[in-house]
């Protein structure tokens, strides 16, 4: 195979890239920006940027001097404004190159943080609505200069050629829009206003809206942020802006948090949220630059544990990504970040000491956030333990009420362990909290931290079990026949049967065991059935003595002190089946296959023998 000749270029020569405009807007409406709908969040941004120029060569005109006039009838879209426009050579520069950005020019780029496009890509946007993209100018910086009309088409193909100054009397720009058929969506009247507002509602310039109708222009942001707003009184101000909460979010907040850092430019509300979230959810924020609505799902604006307030923010300083829908990483949004904590948790501080009725109400919806925080913040842990409820023997209290009443706290390691013991240990006087939710028993164990007087252990069942009184010696002989038919009979599930007496009365029987022990006694019983092998020599290596399962028999439940006295040796057996079933089922922990099976059984012999004996 005779491969055809190539022309080469001389070793060393440069060559210019070549770019297929139609593959670079299918990249950016499928890959870089979230909807069509953004290329009039574009044009917005760029008449923002040409009006911040034109200010700074006009710093003495009046504050509503310049302005953006937005129009759309339904077959076309204009955006207009009073900025400081393009001369011919401009339009070649920063037009017809992409990637190349006005806002770069020598003498802007070092000051360009005043401005809120920084790639130069924005203009491409309008192609997902139009395959053609009209611009009329008129420089304000080069008044001679005459007006400048540029057409740009979808396959890379334009147009430029210089126009009368009548053509455009005003220094500005006009960049116009025939939408393509299936762009109505986006280019319909009421869409493009509904896009403005959302987009534009907090810009400091003056943006107007027509509808071709003949109506006046409907002004897009009538009014500014409402935290820039003067209030007759400190409480005309927080219902303002809870009424912008609620009109922004869609809920009511339970408070707002009023959010200002002078070093970014940032001001802004964090509205809290009035009814519990999942622990770990992270709600978007809506964050707006220099005016500008940038995203509505900002989670990173703020840490993750302070998942139950929603914020609106407008920043002068964060950097947006390329497509200017969410916030590029680095030290100052890391910074900003830290410092709305700092906001969150002096809000929480002031609840504590000044507003307990919306601290109460706080808690009840948010303990579980507060609760992740308090891990990790000693100054919250110190403000807000005592406050923070939990599950107790005493019922749901707080740890500052439970202490006191309990100097010794005793706490559990898990939810299952809780429900064995609670009844029981509340009737024996002793104070348990139950750990066995998320961050519950690693606070509980901090409690000595805030009140040195209250000491704190785990649950140790031989705790709990030493407060059970013994039976009479008589009672004991008495029963030991029908006890060693019990242990019998339960030693298949490693547990031991002893007889005390406990409040209440009504409970039969407890059952305590503990997750540890019965993955211990598994992995026991696993390595005695690989004796031999490999897993066998591993497993004996880390065999232990199997802690044994306790059923504690009740002497003064009646059920129980028939059963002891029962002389049959299978109707002895059946009982102690049916008293660990039932012990068991308490616990609430997941029954193994062999407890289902013994509870079924034993239940059913039972049920016979009690036919049996009617018949």
């Amino acid at each position: 195979m005779t491969l055809p000749d190539i022309p080469l270029s001389p070793a060393g020569a440069d060559r210019t890239f070549q770019v297929d405009l139609r593959g670079l807007v299918d990249l950016l409406s499928h890959h870089l920006y979230s909807s069509p709908r953004v290329y009039l969040r574009e044009l917005m941004q760029n008449a923002v940027d040409a009006l911040t120029a034109r200010r700074r060569l006009e710093p003495a005109a009046p504050a509503d001097a310049f302005g953006i006039r937005l129009y759309a009838d339904g077959s076309v879209v204009h955006v207009e404004d009073d900025g400081v426009g393009l001369t011919e050579g401009d339009v070649h520069t920063f037009l017809a190159t992409i990637g190349r950005s006005s806002k770069r020019a020598e003498k802007i780029a070092e000051q360009r943080a005043d401005f809120i496009g920084q790639f130069g890509i924005g203009l491409l946007s309008c192609f997902l609505v139009a395959d053609e993209i009209h611009v009329l100018s008129r420089s304000a910086a080069t008044p001679q200069a005459p007006a400048v009309e540029w057409r740009g088409r979808g396959d890379g193909s334009y147009t430029v050629r210089t126009l009368p100054a009548s053509a455009r009397p005003r220094p500005g720009t006009t960049v116009t829009l025939t939408p393509r058929a299936d762009a109505g969506e986006w280019t319909r009247p009421a869409q493009v206003h509904t896009l403005a507002r959302h987009f534009g509602s907090l810009l400091r310039h003056p943006v107007t809206f027509d509808d071709g109708t003949g109506g006046p222009g409907a002004p897009v942001n009538p009014e500014p942020a409402p935290w820039a707003r003067t209030y007759p009184t400190p409480g005309a101000r927080s219902r303002a802006l809870a009424a912008y909460g609620a009109e922004v979010f869609g809920f009511t907040p339970l408070d707002t948090i009023e959010l200002d850092l002078p070093a970014v430019g940032l001001k802004g509300i964090a509205c809290v949220l009035p009814e519990a979230v999942p622990a770990g959810r992270r709600h978007g924020h809506r964050v707006h630059v220099k005016g500008m609505l940038l995203s509505e799902q900002a989670e990173e604006i703020l840490p993750e544990w302070a998942f139950f307030v929603r914020c609106v923010v407008d920043a002068e300083s964060l950097r947006p990504t390329a497509s200017r829908e969410s916030l590029y990483e680095d030290d100052t949004l890391a910074a900003v970040r830290d410092a709305l904590a700092e906001r969150l948790r002096a809000w929480i501080a002031r609840a504590a000491a000044s507003d307990p009725d919306v601290l109460a109400r706080f808690l009840q919806a948010h303990h579980l956030a507060v609760k992740s925080l308090a891990v990790h913040d000693d100054e919250i842990l110190r403000m807000l333990l005592p406050w923070l409820p939990f599950e107790t023997t005493d019922g749901h209290s707080t740890l500052d009420e439970f202490a006191r009443t309990h100097r010794t706290v005793l706490v559990t390691s898990s939810v299952e362990e809780f429900r064995q013991v609670a009844a029981i240990a509340s009737a024996a006087g002793l104070g348990v909290v139950n750990g066995g939710y998320t961050y519950d028993r690693e606070l509980v164990h901090r409690l000595p931290e805030i009140r040195p007087e209250v000491s704190v252990a785990d649950l140790d069942p031989a705790t709990l079990t030493a407060h059970l009184d013994p039976v009479d010696r008589e009672t004991e002989l008495a029963a030991a026949a029908y006890l060693a038919l019990a242990r019998d009979a339960l030693a298949v599930f490693d547990c031991d049967v002893a007889l005390r007496t406990f409040q209440p009365a009504s409970a039969p029987a407890l059952l305590m065991d503990s997750r540890e022990a019965r993955h211990e006694r598994t992995r026991s019983q696993l390595a005695r059935e690989q004796e031999g092998g490999v897993w066998g020599d591993i497993l004996g290596a880390l065999r232990q003595e199997a802690p044994r399962a306790q059923l504690i028999l009740n002497q003064l439940n009646p059920l129980v002190r028939t059963a002891v006295s029962i002389d049959e040796p299978e109707l002895a057996r059946t009982s102690a089946e049916a008293l660990y079933g039932q012990a068991a089922m308490l616990s609430r922990r997941p029954l193994r296959p062999a407890e289902s099976s013994l509870i079924n059984r034993s239940f059913l012999d039972l049920l016979a023998h009690a036919l049996r004996k009617d018949s």
